[in-house]
């Protein structure tokens, strides 16, 4: 199973993905380490990213999924995935990939991109990327809210996941 924690920037992806991974025994990367070095350069300096921007980045993010899979191992992936149209290419019609969709208010996610150090991301460009949000539906995803510690949050996601199978 591929599991993609998505949600917009301050939601807790990375820090859930990489101990959800831990919890299932399995890998993890998160989707920034698929962006360009433009894409990067663009974001820190405050600028959204536009979908001509995003499809290569999607792209590799795929490939990377169908390589997970080819090798039938479960692994864990962080990525915004904030419109259906990213989550279709990301899925690609897999079954196997579930996403799970961390969210939270949005005083909850500026007061996290507020305390964030050393990171490429803009948090003025939070309201950009709530605007972009295309929410999934209770069938495309699993909900979780961000409003607790991370390790509930990965509680809650193992739970679900496992009723889902």
């Amino acid at each position: 199973m591929i599991l993609i924690a998505m949600g917009v920037s301050g939601s807790g992806k990375t820090t859930v993905g990489e101990q959800l991974a831990a919890r299932l025994h399995c890998g993890f990367a998160d989707a920034d380490e698929f962006h360009s070095e433009a894409n990067k350069k663009k974001m820190h300096e405050g600028h959204p990213l536009t979908d001509e921007d995003r499809w290569p980045w999607l792209r590799s993010i795929r490939e990377a999924i169908e390589a997970k899979r080819a090798a039938g191992v479960d692994f864990v992936f962080a990525c915004s995935a904030l419109k259906v149209v990213y989550r279709d290419i990301l899925r690609a019609g897999d079954k196997d990939v579930v996403f799970v969709y961390l969210h939270g208010t949005r005083e909850v996610l500026a007061t996290r991109l507020g305390a964030r150090k050393g990171h490429f991301f803009d948090p003025s460009l939070l309201q950009s990327q709530l605007d972009t949000l295309e929410p999934p539906t209770e069938e495309e995803a699993i909900f979780v809210d961000i409003d607790q510690t991370p390790e509930q949050v990965v509680d809650e996601i193992v739970e679900k996941v496992t009723l889902r199978r």
